[in-house]
């Protein structure tokens, strides 16, 4: 594109890159979650996408609620264009028509990304884990299982654990004895319902609820809580920035995708799609697991990391990815996976509502 590129600028907790003309009036705008996760997708995807192609990009942060992109898309008023999903916000917000579809054949890394990475309205980010987290310095021993983050006479203490009964139930139940392949088959029942709820509430004077990822890393940090569910990647972020004494439980750990969805009604579509293809690229990928640990979801790049490979300086992104870490920090590394429990975000859609009004009479203040 003939556009003249001028400079860098922080706009409303997003990156833009300046460029000439109508495309700075208007840019691409995407919506994520902000916080260590936002700071890599800057480096990683924004940026060398903005510096490529000529786009203004700039970000705005999503709750994850659904509710403004209901109002964007029935007012025909969208001011986001691509923004960042959890699985069962993308089965519901398609279902409902918020989000554009996706052609399949028109992906150009489609065919070499991880099952379940291509939805009919989302592509797979990337991968991350819900895990048992700790630390290390402030516990005698080291937790290694759910039942020890309820076992709170050998692990007196706080836990921390994400508001909601999402992820909770399921740990539950591997607190209860329910081996992690059979989760979702108990907990379809009324039986396993009422037992998960009911050993979630033994241990309810003992947690406190987190709202947001980077609240477990903090409160652990500070001695608030001595164990805690966390997001993978929050936990790297706190190692990579000193805090070297915090660890990962991986064994039943729950693992999900974050999607890239399109807002139904999006003037730029087609820049929005040429996004996606670049944030699923390989090195993209590699690029954005090295800023912050969530797994890659393009099969090169997870070879790359299991093969212990280092990319050369000069890829396509211009940067020298030097993998620091190894396979064994992500989440869709083929041995953290294989001892974790894939989230089931149909199971969820179904029965989500019902669930969560019953834990909130029960045991969420």
């Amino acid at each position: 594109m003939n556009m003249v590129l001028s400079t860098w600028a922080r706009i409303a907790g997003g990156w833009v890159l300046a460029v000439a003309g109508a495309a700075y009036a208007q840019p691409l705008t995407l919506a994520n979650f902000g916080g260590a996760n936002g700071q890599a997708q800057a480096v990683a995807f924004v940026q060398p996408f903005a510096r490529q192609q000529g786009f203004a990009v700039t970000t705005a942060e999503t709750s994850g609620d659904l509710a403004p992109i209901r109002a964007m898309v029935q007012a025909k008023a969208v001011r986001w264009d691509v923004i960042e999903v959890e699985s069962t916000e993308l089965a519901l917000g398609c279902a409902e028509g918020l989000f554009e579809r996706i052609d399949r054949t028109k992906l150009a890394h489609g065919s070499l990304m991880l099952p379940g990475s291509v939805h009919d309205c989302g592509v797979g980010a990337f991968v991350w884990s819900t895990v048992l987290a700790y630390d290390g310095s402030k516990l005698k021993r080291a937790p290694a299982t759910w039942a020890d983050f309820w076992d709170v006479a050998r692990f007196p203490g706080k836990r921390a654990l994400r508001k909601g009964a999402r992820y909770n139930l399921e740990f539950a139940l591997m607190a209860d004895g329910v081996h992690r392949r059979d989760v979702y088959a108990v907990l379809a029942t009324e039986a396993g319902q009422a037992r998960a709820l009911a050993k979630l509430e033994t241990l309810r004077p003992h947690i406190v609820w987190w709202e947001s990822g980077a609240q477990p890393p903090q409160w652990l940090a500070a001695g608030e809580v001595v164990m805690a569910s966390a997001f993978n990647g929050r936990i790297g972020a706190a190692r990579q920035a000193g805090a070297t004494q915090m660890e990962i439980v991986w064994n039943d750990a729950i693992y999900e995708l974050d999607y890239w969805a399109i807002v139904k009604g999006t003037k730029r579509r087609a820049e929005a799609l040429a996004f996606i293809d670049h944030a699923t690229s390989p090195e993209a990928q590699l690029a954005f697991s090295r800023a912050i640990p969530y797994g890659p979801t393009h099969f090169h790049a997870i070879l790359k990391y299991e093969e212990g490979r280092k990319p050369v300086a000069g890829n396509a992104h211009g940067a020298l990815i030097d993998l620091s870490m190894t396979a064994s920090d992500l989440p869709s590394a083929p041995a953290n996976l294989r001892r974790a429990l894939p989230f089931s975000a149909a199971f969820w859609s179904q029965r989500g509502a019902a669930l969560e009004q019953r834990l909130g009479q029960r045991a969420v203040p």
